[in-house]
């Protein structure tokens, strides 16, 4: 009989080089012959990079506003994550995405080298979110906390140590962001940054929708962009995430949906871990493009 303390809390586990979740390594075949479909969308993004707000601005849209199709339905359902999966409790995501009908919503933290093996050449559309590293560490460690799937994540200092060397669940945050932004070349891919969501969030909302192919009147967009608000989200059971037990999610110790700004970074880190944390950043960003916002 399996039980929470045969996954919970246990260090990573390294697939194909890449640190993961214990509990999601469960049958990892699963994964690499899940079989991708050209309709299916994706949602990719490295952990706390904004998931589950886009999750819920797509599964809007898809449903033109009626936010009567999302009651009682977690977001978790609704978008489902690809490699979740409660070793002898609940279905994996790739069973339960196998019984869905297309066209599927899929979200996934997965890095590109871990994608299932006829991804690419399924040509599914995807949607990539990004947020800026400085506020997705603050994040990260302050869910781990109270995320019983990952690893304890120790002190702040030592949270960010780990998470600068890439021995955090999903591996390297600067490799996740440049390779999926070089992808950008040669795959329909809408690439966001959460800071531009936070600033402007109809003008974000509003590329969504066209690049899943809908048409939404300006009164319908006004509601999403009310029913995705940080404080609506926050209040809102299928999406915040306390439907789920404490056994998996402690939200005695932190919120799921913490704060949702960008900038919360100076509340933790010291100047001399600023400086290092910018030296660091520096070199292993040299060479691309992409630019982030740590504040707005």
């Amino acid at each position: 009989m399996i039980s929470p303390e045969d996954y919970l809390r246990h260090d990573v586990k390294i697939i194909h080089g890449y640190p993961m979740i214990y509990a999601f390594t469960y049958n990892w075949e699963r994964i690499e012959q899940f079989q991708c479909k050209p309709d299916d969308v994706w949602l990719i993004t490295f952990p706390k990079s904004g998931t589950a707000w886009v999750s819920e601005i797509m599964d809007l849209i898809r449903h033109d506003g009626d936010v009567e199709k999302q009651e009682k339905i977690d977001i978790g359902r609704r978008v489902q994550m690809l490699e979740s999966a409660i070793p002898g409790i609940l279905l994996e995501g790739t069973e339960y995405l196998e019984k869905m009908s297309s066209p599927r919503f899929v979200r996934t933290h997965l890095p590109i080298s871990l994608l299932p093996k006829n991804f690419w050449e399924s040509k599914g559309k995807v949607i990539y979110v990004a947020r800026n590293a400085k506020d997705v560490v603050v994040s990260y460690y302050n869910f781990d906390k109270m995320n019983k799937f990952n690893p304890e994540p120790g002190t702040f200092p030592e949270f960010l140590e780990k998470f600068m060397s890439g021995n955090v669940p999903y591996g390297s945050w600067y490799e996740h962001v440049t390779s999926w932004w070089e992808k950008k070349k040669d795959h329909p891919i809408l690439y966001l940054f959460y800071e531009d969501i936070k600033e402007h969030p109809k003008r974000e909302i509003r590329k969504v929708m066209q690049f899943l192919g809908k048409q939404l009147d300006e009164e319908t967009l006004d509601r999403i962009v009310q029913r995705t608000s940080f404080e609506t989200m926050k209040n809102n059971i299928w999406v915040n995430y306390k439907s789920y037990p404490s056994t998996f999610f402690d939200h005695d110790i932190s919120s799921f949906m913490r704060k949702g700004i960008a900038g919360d970074w100076k509340n933790y880190f010291t100047v001399a871990e600023n400086e290092k944390f910018d030296a660091d950043y520096e070199k292993k960003m040299r060479g691309t493009t992409l630019k982030f916002r740590s504040e707005i």
